[in-house]
C-alpha cells in the first residue's frame, strides 16, 4: 500500500472506532444512572456503618451534566472496546509478521480480560476504602463529598488496580523480548510479594484482611504464572541456540 493508502485506511478505522465510542456512549447515557447508583453506594453505607451525615453534593449548576457525560463517555469506552480494540488489531496486523502477530494478539487478548478483572477486583473493594478514608474524619462532623472529586477518586482506584493486575503480562513482555530472564524474575519474588502485599493493603483496610487477601493470592499467582511462562520461553530459546566449543566452533 502507499501512504495515501495507508492514510485512507487510517482514517476509515479512525471514523469507525470513534462511530464505535459514540454509539457505546449513547448507551452509557442510558444506562449512566444505574451506573451512578452503584457507585454511591458505600456513601450510603457510610451513613449505616459510621452514623454520620454522608452525602454527594454538585457544587456548581453544571456538575450534574458534566458527571453524566463523563459517565457515559467511560461507559461507552467500555462497551465499544470491542469495536475500536478491533479497529486498531485490522489496521497494524497487515504490516507485522505472523511471529509479531502470534504476540500482539496473545498480549492484548490477555491484557484486557486481566484488566477488566482488577477493574472487578477494585469495584470489590471500593466500599472498604471509602469507609476507611472517611472514618479518619470525626464522629460529629458531616461527609459532604463533590460529586466529580468522589468520580475522579473511583476511577483512579480502578484503573490503578487494574493495571497492576496486568504488570504480569508486562514483564512476560519483556521476557519474549529478551530483556529480562526466568531467573531474574524469580530472583525478586520475595520482594514482589512485599509490594504486593502493600498494594493491597492500602487499597483496602488494614482490619479487612479477607478483602486484602482476596485481593493479594490472585496478583501473587499471576506473578507466578508470569515466571513460568518465562522459564518455558527461555528453555524455548536455549534449544534454539547452537552449543559451542571451547575453541568457539559449533559443536
Amino acid at each position: 500500500m502507499s501512504l495515501g493508502q495507508h492514510l485512507l485506511e487510517l482514517r476509515k478505522r479512525l471514523f469507525l472506532a470513534a462511530l464505535g465510542i459514540l454509539l457505546g456512549a449513547i448507551a452509557g447515557w442510558l444506562l449512566s444512572s444505574f451506573v451512578w447508583d452503584g457507585l454511591r453506594e458505600p456513601i450510603y453505607a457510610i451513613v449505616r456503618a459510621q452514623n454520620r451525615n454522608a452525602q454527594i453534593n454538585y457544587p456548581d449548576i453544571t456538575s450534574a451534566f458534566d458527571l453524566k457525560l463523563r459517565i457515559s463517555f467511560y461507559v461507552g469506552l467500555i462497551v465499544s472496546s470491542p469495536v475500536w480494540l478491533y479497529q486498531i488489531f485490522a489496521f497494524l496486523t497487515p504490516g507485522l509478521t505472523r511471529r509479531e502477530k502470534q504476540y500482539t494478539f496473545g498480549f492484548f487478548f490477555t491484557a484486557v480480560p486481566l484488566f477488566l478483572t482488577g477493574c472487578a477486583a477494585g469495584w470489590y473493594v471500593l466500599p472498604h476504602v471509602v469507609e476507611l478514608m472517611t472514618s479518619f474524619a470525626p464522629r460529629q462532623d458531616a461527609a459532604f463529598i463533590n460529586a466529580q472529586n468522589y468520580f475522579d477518586f473511583v476511577l483512579k482506584l480502578m484503573i490503578a488496580i487494574g493495571i497492576a493486575f496486568v504488570l504480569p503480562v508486562f514483564i512476560v513482555l519483556l521476557n519474549f523480548a529478551g530483556v529480562i530472564s526466568a531467573r531474574s524474575i524469580i530472583k525478586s519474588w520475595r520482594l514482589a510479594i512485599l509490594v504486593i502485599i502493600l498494594f493491597t493493603a492500602i487499597a483496602t483496610p488494614a482490619a479487612d484482611l479477607v478483602s486484602m487477601f482476596l485481593l493479594a493470592i490472585p496478583m501473587v499467582v499471576l506473578y507466578f504464572a508470569a515466571y513460568g511462562i518465562a522459564v518455558l520461553h527461555d528453555r524455548r530459546v536455549a534449544r534454539r541456540v547452537p552449543p559451542v566449543g571451547i575453541d568457539g566452533l559449533l559443536l
